[in-house]
């Protein structure tokens, strides 16, 4: 299942079925029926048990999608545990942490915001190319 996209239904308001479309980054190591994945829609790092949907016909996998191919811890980037500047669309600037590279998805990495309880789930490389983060040096982030 890592690597793959999925479609995953959700019943919405007034019993309407809405269609996500889903990454499955990693399996949670501890607890292996968990894994992390992230919707196409919301950049958020979730912890789901999808293998419950997939059995009740909730979750399909998108054949045309190959599954990338996992890396090993030693192909890690430099990006992990450094801090980065996001720069928003209105000019404002922003500070974070990355935290996890996804082994799945190499340029795809766990960014956490100080002061933000979630963890995002971003294309860093993809941003690194279009201007919109900077690598911040000497940068100290608290409340992580």
């Amino acid at each position: 299942m890592v690597g793959r996209a999925l479609e995953h239904k959700f019943e919405g308001k007034h019993s309407s079925r809405d269609n996500w479309r889903v990454v499955v980054l990693a399996q949670v190591p501890i607890m292996k029926d968990w894994f992390y994945i992230t919707y196409e829609k919301d950049p958020v790092l979730y912890i789901y048990q999808i293998l419950d949907d997939y059995t009740e016909g909730n979750i399909h996998i998108i054949p045309e999608i190959t599954p990338v191919e996992v890396k090993s811890d030693v192909d890690r980037d430099i990006l992990t545990g450094q801090c980065v500047q996001f720069i928003r669309s209105d000019g404002s600037k922003k500070i974070s942490k990355v935290v996890y590279q996804v082994l799945a998805k190499p340029s795809v990495y766990f960014i956490k915001f100080d002061c933000d309880v979630h963890i995002y789930v971003y294309n860093l490389m993809e941003k690194i190319r279009k201007g919109e983060i900077h690598k911040v040096w000497g940068t100290w982030m608290g409340n992580l």
